[in-house]
């Protein structure tokens, strides 16, 4: 029998992915601490409740309109540590760079990664830089981890969702998927796409304290939204239910997707979350969301039901109801 390989497909954030962490991965590090899968480990230490995260960026391009690799690098583990419910204090930065690249355009991605810093008030205290052979990386990598501490009172997991919470997304979807979609395939619009890539640090603690009765938060990156989604409610073993009219999709984005045959609601995000919270937190919460820069397009856009469990379904505009299922392959790779 031919032996099985990696893909492409494996890097999606969808179904493969989800079989070659829960198969192949989890098998050999298995403990309480990362069995979740959530965005990050939750453990305590020194009598505090902690949140560590991980990850490695290779987004081709390296430069895009909103943003490129360094502040993407930055915000995306800044992102996921508060998506644990911390607050991040202090990342490492570890750097892969391909021989030849240029020290200016290195100056320019530490540059963005300092003020990218700044904005989500994190020190960056370590690092490692690594130099590999022309053709062996493509420009440049970036790997950063994170640890903060949990906003006391709150206690989120992917795997707390409950029937009759409401489902929040935090502003319009598939913006940075669909910006760097159109600087690789040089596509222009006369309104012009910019990425979404943003510290929601601030934010969540703006959540927190409105209520600590937030249930899950999650970013929707890999993946999309609806990938998001299927974990959250395979993770909770509930069904959720979304509104096609309720979810906000600017209309360039949009028009872009149809255009292009992609759906939307799989296109990666990088500054946005999802919000799972109790019927009664909802507006609130909601509110406190729209208050925020990062929040302010944010949407109330489905429910949690009682299933069938692990299930997510859409009701579209025009009455019907449609499954919507784990993103099955990869739509753009290199996309983060």
């Amino acid at each position: 029998m031919k032996e099985k390989s990696i893909l492409l497909d494996h890097g999606s954030g969808g179904k493969l992915s989800h079989q070659l962490i829960a198969g192949t991965m989890l098998p050999a590090f298995d403990n309480s601490i990362l069995s979740p899968l959530d965005d990050g480990a939750i453990f305590e230490m020194v009598g505090n409740r902690m949140a560590f995260s991980t990850d490695t960026y290779v987004v081709d391009p390296i430069f895009f309109p909103g943003g490129c690799i360094g502040d993407l690098a930055i915000n995306g583990t800044v992102n996921d540590i508060a998506m644990c419910g911390a607050t991040p204090f202090y990342l490492s930065v570890g750097l892969i760079i391909e021989e030849g690249f240029s020290i200016g355009e290195l100056e320019l991605i530490l540059n963005e990664m300092k003020k990218a810093a700044q904005a989500a008030r994190v020190q960056v205290v370590t690092g490692d830089t690594k130099v590999v052979p022309r053709g062996v990386a493509d420009k440049i990598f970036i790997n950063t981890s994170g640890i903060g501490v949990i906003i006391d009172g709150l206690t989120v997991s992917g795997s707390a969702a409950q029937p009759g919470d409401k489902v929040i997304v935090s502003g319009t979807i598939a913006d940075h998927g669909m910006t760097i979609l159109s600087q690789r395939e040089g596509i222009s619009f006369e309104s012009n796409l910019l990425s979404d890539t943003a510290p929601l640090t601030h934010m969540v603690e703006q959540m927190a304290s409105i209520s600590k009765n937030i249930h899950v938060l999650r970013d929707p990156t890999r993946g999309g939204l609806a990938t998001a989604l299927n974990e959250i409610a395979l993770s909770s073993h509930v069904g959720i239910l979304m509104f096609e009219e309720n979810i906000p999709i600017r209309p360039e984005v949009g028009g872009m997707c149809e255009l292009l045959g992609f759906d939307p609601l799989y296109v990666a995000n990088e500054g946005k979350l999802v919000a799972v919270v109790p019927s009664k937190d909802a507006d609130s919460v909601l509110n406190a969301m729209v208050e925020n820069p990062y929040g302010r397009d944010a949407k109330m856009i489905g429910e949690v039901v009682t299933g069938p469990p692990g299930q997510v379904f859409m009701q579209t505009r025009i009455g019907g109801t449609r499954i919507v299922d784990m993103l099955a392959g990869e739509q753009l790779p290199r996309i983060c």
